[in-house]
């Protein structure tokens, strides 16, 4: 992922920038930004979708600016296969794509030629795609007359997943105005004054601007579906010279704070959770909740013995509602992983003297992990900023409790 960003991202704003001074300033801003050397150089789907998106824009501005008709063909048809690829990867992906593709309705119009090549591209990926999908999620072989049964639609199950509010609420419910009033300034940091006061109106901006405005419709809001808009929006900025020196003060700061905090600390704590688990025989399931998706791959050889109950961000009665449906009375081998910051929890440690009868069951302490802070968990509203602070930070920690089922 490093040598694909450090290619790949680079060269495509490199085409997208042709001022050599805005292009000096583009790839310097995107490439000190905390968010490429955390969270790109992940194998998130979000991390992809950045590459992908960048590339379908460099082609849309190829298809505009060459006169060449073969080389029109060629960039219609790779940008078609990006863009199914994208949908793909995330449902979220048209919606930084669909204003880029308004710039190429002029061109299409011209030359039709380029557009049914497009489609014809579309739609040799789109088979693809979906005959690889099916196959991988049906169980045995799949012949053309079961094929036709069974065919698996991704991003159209993922579009139903994503309307029900009750499958968003197990993620985290976040309001409508999360992406542009937190997200974007976390990720962005100084760089968001420029935004606002010395932005250039260029294809890239409008992208990263409607996709953030598409994705604030849903009410479960991460940070990290922005990563696409990150560079876009860094590359569009203008940095005037009298406060260049000021500026990048406070970004390095910044960036390195963050760099520090989101590379090291954010959810620091879950695959040496999932790496202790690996090792403990008598673990027979393990319940996560609030934190991200645990890794399967890192339980090794156990993977098939270990029964993982992934809760998101579920509702602390959610959480407890699990546990009593899989947790028998006689059920020694069930965990609980979660953030110490929880404070939910705390009715049902064992230690907790005020721990009531009606709990149904208890919690014993058996791994704790100090390097982990749940961002994830972060509750103004209810919690003050001190409040929040003060037990996000100060009970920072990943814990692991045996669950005692009270019968």
């Amino acid at each position: 992922m490093f040598t694909s960003n450090f290619v790949l991202e680079d060269w495509a704003l490199y085409e997208l920038l042709p001022n050599p001074r805005q292009r000096r300033v583009g790839i310097l801003l995107v490439a000190s930004s905390y968010v490429t050397w955390t969270w790109q150089n992940h194998t998130f789907s979000n991390s992809i979708e950045t590459l992908i998106l960048l590339w379908c824009l460099v082609l849309i501005q190829r298809i505009r600016d060459d006169d060449d008709r073969s080389h029109q063909l060629t960039a219609s048809s790779i940008l078609a296969f990006l863009a199914v690829l994208g949908t793909f990867n995330r449902i979220t992906f048209p919606a930084f794509l669909v204003i880029p593709l308004l710039f190429l309705l002029p061109h299409f119009y011209q030359r039709p030629l380029s557009f049914f090549v497009a489609i014809a591209s579309a739609l040799a990926t789109l088979l693809l795609a979906i005959t690889v999908d099916t196959q991988w999620y049906t169980a045995g072989d799949v012949s053309l007359s079961s094929f036709v049964r069974s065919v698996v639609f991704t991003p159209w199950n993922n579009l139903v997943y994503n309307f029900d509010p009750s499958n968003l609420a197990q993620h985290g419910v976040h309001p409508y105005y999360q992406h542009f009033l937190v997200n974007l300034p976390q990720l962005l940091g100084p760089a968001t004054i420029l935004l606002v006061l010395y932005f250039r109106p260029t294809m890239h901006l409008y992208s990263a601007l409607f996709g953030t405005l598409v994705l604030s419709c849903f009410s479960h809001q991460e940070a990290r579906f922005l990563l696409p808009a990150v560079p876009l929006i860094l590359s569009s900025v203008d940095l005037p010279r009298r406060f260049q020196k000021v500026f990048f003060a406070f970004w390095l700061v910044f960036n390195l704070v963050l760099g520090v905090l989101m590379g090291t600390y954010h959810q620091g704590g879950i695959v040496s959770a999932q790496l202790w688990i690996s090792q403990q025989q008598h673990i027979t399931q393990a319940f996560w909740w609030k934190t991200q998706m645990p890794p399967g791959y890192l339980l090794g050889t156990r993977a098939k013995d270990v029964d993982v109950h992934d809760l998101m961000g579920s509702p602390g009665a959610g959480m407890t509602a699990a546990v009593l449906a899989h947790v028998r009375c006689d059920s020694a081998g069930s965990v609980l992983v979660a953030p110490q910051s929880a404070v939910y929890l705390d009715q049902f440690l064992q230690n907790n003297a005020t721990t009531s009868k009606d709990t149904k069951f208890t919690l014993e302490q058996l791994w704790t992990y100090r390097n982990h802070l749940n961002l994830d968990d972060m509750d103004f509203e209810d919690d003050s900023v001190a409040g929040t602070l003060g037990r996000v930070v100060g009970r920072r920690g990943l814990g692991i409790w045996k669950i005692h089922r009270d019968c």
